[in-house]
């Protein structure tokens, strides 16, 4: 393959695993050595074995960091900090996302940033939807209240009023109580419980006149 039939395949979707070159009668070692070459000439970045980004000056478009994400590892959704700073609940930047996967914790140091991976049970994962991060970028995120509940629920001493007031939450009349409630009872954790209550107890204060 050429590196212009490459980018004829890539161009306006730029993120893309090998499996993608391997359609047809071709030798999957020389679509191997052929990105390896294209990886050292700088065209192509290497995200993880088997999943590439073309480089800057080649792609019409840059992947959002939570579509990234998403590829690194599969099944997976942003959730902790990132979605909480996504739906503008946290006041931080949080420039590395995190996300959760019923797969091994991991994390990857790649040419566009740093991406981290938290273990959480099967019958935790749920509470994610797919949402529209920028113009026409999509990807799967925790919903807000989940986001809340898994940090809860993969921090220790998360119910101490310390760790909420670090935390710093903010504009939490987004949060639906019912859902909050419903989703906590769903995880089975009282440590989760009681730190939802003190949650709830903040966005009375904050509707408070």
């Amino acid at each position: 393959m050429r590196f212009a039939d490459l980018l004829r395949l890539t161009r306006e979707t730029p993120l893309f695993e090998t499996g993608l070159l391997l359609a047809g009668e071709v030798q999957p070692a020389s679509v191997r050595v052929q990105l390896a070459r294209w990886v050292k000439e700088g065209k192509l970045q290497r995200l993880r074995r088997g999943l590439y980004l073309l480089a800057e000056p080649y792609r019409a478009t840059t992947p959002h960091p939570f579509q990234i994400a998403n590829m690194l590892v599969q099944p997976s959704y942003v959730s902790l900090q990132a979605a909480l700073a996504y739906y503008g609940l946290i006041p931080e930047h949080v420039p590395q996302p995190t996300s959760v996967t019923v797969r091994r914790p991991a994390r990857y140091v790649t040419p566009v940033g740093a991406f981290f991976f938290r273990h959480i049970h099967p019958r935790l994962f749920w509470g994610y939807r797919r949402v529209e991060v920028a113009p026409g970028a999509w990807a799967w995120v925790a919903e807000p209240e989940k986001a809340l509940l898994d940090l809860l629920h993969l921090t220790p001493h998360s119910d101490a009023p310390a760790f909420l007031q670090e935390l710093r939450l903010q504009h939490l009349t987004r949060l639906d109580p019912r859902r909050l409630q419903a989703m906590a009872r769903r995880m089975g954790s009282p440590k989760v419980q009681r730190a939802a209550e003190a949650v709830l107890a903040l966005r009375a204060r904050e509707e408070e006149p």
